[in-house]
């Protein structure tokens, strides 16, 4: 029996050092000194040091004088009744979607409700098409980046509660389109929270 024993614990002994300890040490430690912005969360800090946010989640941004996010379905507990949830956008501890199919009706009325909110608050839009990520929330509910079809329709906004001219806002807009991934990955975006932290400074 010791015979079978011994072995089998030496070896599950050895496989946890090598998998348990030594192989994630050597994995963080390459990390951070390969990749130390992304393995630590991609921070965006202030000058001081303080953690405004992450590169890689969105915030929800709600001023006129801000380009907004994609809309976000997360969740949160209700205040008054811990079995409920309530919406909570861009609840980093909640990330999900709303699992809503294309021919939800539930999906379809909240469209249609956001719809005429947003034509109430931009006339000029209403009527004409709008890119997708206007209405509809992302998989993760948390997502960072809107194209720049929907960055440039915020310009004239952003704009006129800021008091400056639509082409300086474009000018600092044109600073933050990123183009696909390697030129063939995803699509062209805008980071919302880099471009509103640039903002802040014009």
């Amino acid at each position: 029996m010791f015979e079978v024993l011994v072995p089998a614990l030496r070896a599950s002994l050895l496989l946890w050092a090598l998998l348990g300890l030594v192989y994630p040490l050597a994995v963080t430690g390459l990390a951070q000194i390969l990749f130390p912005d992304e393995a630590n969360g991609s921070l965006i800090r202030s000058a001081d040091g303080t953690v405004i946010g992450s590169r890689l989640i969105g915030q929800q941004w709600t001023g006129p004088e801000w380009f907004h996010g994609r809309p976000s379905a997360t969740t949160g507990s209700d205040p008054t009744d811990p079995t409920k949830t309530v919406a909570a956008p861009y609840n980093a501890s909640s990330s999900g979607g709303s699992n809503l199919g294309p021919t939800s009706g539930i999906l379809i009325e909240r469209l249609a409700v956001d719809r005429k909110a947003l034509d109430k608050t931009n006339p000029d839009l209403a009527g004409t098409r709008i890119p997708a990520d206007m209405l509809t929330t992302s998989g993760s509910g948390l997502d960072p980046d809107i194209s720049p079809a929907y960055a440039v329709l915020q310009v004239p906004r952003v704009a006129a509660t800021r008091g400056v001219t639509e082409e300086r806002i474009s000018a600092v807009l044109a600073r933050h389109i990123a183009g696909r991934t390697f030129g063939i990955f995803g699509e062209p975006r805008v980071n919302v929270l880099e471009l509103n932290l640039d903002l802040q400074d014009h």
